[in-house]
């Protein structure tokens, strides 16, 4: 005979409720504030939780920040079971919003440039782990895996922010928009693909049998999502358009990327590598109507990620930037992570025939960050591979890169002429955007 399980208690819940509703209240008004300055969202989202967490409110209330977020793994864990739902929708939406059409078509000068874009800033990356202060390593971490992880950490960029940023600026229709989409697309792939093998070697002994079973495991994903993953997740989603309301869609598409999340996680991967291969598969399935999916954006954006965001900036401790070991380490993680982007992405380019300005804009897209390098370090803290400290340092590279981008791309593209084929493009996107589809990402 079973034993019932006790609910959650009466004030455990209050809690929770509370800090779901203030954090999100919190960061939907500073998302708003940041949005309004032309900025990321996710800026404002992260810095609500930097006002709720150690870094502000500890200081300011003490006795009420321990009685809202007390030190209970417990509690902790309902707010980051609502956040890793809230991630796993969001890196979905960011695989449907892939164009792989866009991939295959610019894919030479995207590979180049993507190429850049990636090499040089993990290699930085690699060497700047190895020698950083080991008082900002967590204790029994091994170095090689710390290492590899700021090394993936600095090679990623973050296709939501990115699209966002080019849609608000109307350079979506600009080859250069274009290209740093697709380029943008390849990175968030490998790192997506590199952040499970790392996490695979935390998680278990660095062993060569480790790195082989991880990337055997990959391929074995891989190879079923094109084979059996296409056809199946094609007739689930054409199965649940018949509905006339949008509900089944959505229903279906967020039980096809817990369930791969699901999937990856069992096999010691990153769940947020199968919520991004299901996103690109249900993205390719066709006829799927993006007006059915927009509910799914809708709650994700303004409801779960907002929280997950949020508690991501719960978890950084400022304060420790006064230590000056800490400080030197921010700026030198925050420089290598900022040139080693600017100068792959500007040395791919100018390898694949740009000019200096189509360059220079091409890795000042590449260089935000935001949303993936936040998921990263999320889970660098889960797994134990980053110190508070560390963590703190990787999530101020998401925010002072995504806030560099905006006027740097600005300034390069005003020196960009239009073409003739831009102008068609961008009048065919003036057309499409009119009947009330957003492309928001």
């Amino acid at each position: 005979m079973h034993t019932p399980i006790a609910p959650i208690g009466a004030h455990n819940l209050l809690v929770f409720l509370l800090q779901v509703g203030l954090m999100l209240a919190l960061a939907l008004a500073l998302g708003a504030l940041a949005a309004r300055f032309r900025l990321p969202a996710v800026v404002g989202e992260l810095f609500a939780g930097v006002v709720l967490g150690p870094s502000i409110l500890a200081h300011v209330a003490p006795d009420f920040q321990r009685w809202l977020f007390p030190a209970d793994p417990g509690q902790f864990h309902l707010l980051d079971a609502v956040g890793q739902i809230g991630v796993l929708l969001l890196v979905g939406l960011t695989g449907i919003h892939m164009d792989l059409g866009l991939v295959r078509k610019r894919a030479a000068t995207a590979a180049g440039v993507s190429a850049g874009g990636l090499l040089i800033p993990l290699g930085l990356g690699i060497a700047t782990g190895f020698l950083l202060p080991k008082a900002i390593v967590p204790e029994g971490t091994d170095m090689t895996v710390f290492a590899l992880f700021m090394g993936v950490a600095m090679c990623v960029s973050a296709i939501p922010v990115l699209a966002k940023t080019l849609i608000d600026m109307k350079l979506l229709h600009r080859n250069i928009g274009q290209l740093t989409l697709t380029a943008g697309m390849i990175d968030d792939a490998f790192g997506w693909f590199m952040l499970s093998i790392v996490s695979a070697m935390a998680v278990n002994a660095v062993t060569t049998g480790t790195v082989l079973t991880s990337l055997a495991y990959l391929m074995v994903i891989v190879v079923l999502a094109l084979t059996v993953g296409r056809p199946l997740v094609r007739g689930a989603m054409r199965l649940a358009a018949r509905s006339p309301e949008a509900g089944p869609t959505v229903g279906t598409a967020v039980v096809l990327i817990v369930l791969a999340s699901a999937g990856t996680h069992a096999l010691g991967l990153e769940s947020v590598f199968g919520a991004f291969v299901m996103g690109m598969l249900i993205g390719s399935a066709g006829r799927v109507d993006p007006a059915r999916l927009a509910p799914l954006r809708t709650v994700t954006l303004y409801g779960l990620a907002p929280v997950f965001f949020a508690t991501a900036g719960l978890r950084m401790d400022l304060t420790a930037l006064a230590r000056p070991p800490v400080l030197l380490a921010g700026l030198a993680v925050l420089a290598v992570a900022i040139v080693g982007k600017f100068l792959g992405a500007y040395a791919g380019a100018r390898l694949s025939k740009l000019n200096r300005w189509e360059a220079l804009a091409l890795g000042a897209g590449l260089n935000a960050r935001g949303v993936i390098e936040v998921v990263v370090a999320m889970v660098g803290l889960r797994l134990g591979i980053l110190s508070v400290e560390a963590y703190t340092l990787v999530v101020l590279v998401a925010i002072v890169t995504s806030l560099m981008t905006p006027p740097i791309l600005r300034a390069a593209m005003s020196r960009v002429e239009q073409t003739a084929d831009e102008e068609i493009r961008e009048t065919a996107h003036r057309a499409w955007t009119t009947t009330g589809t957003s492309t928001s990402a």
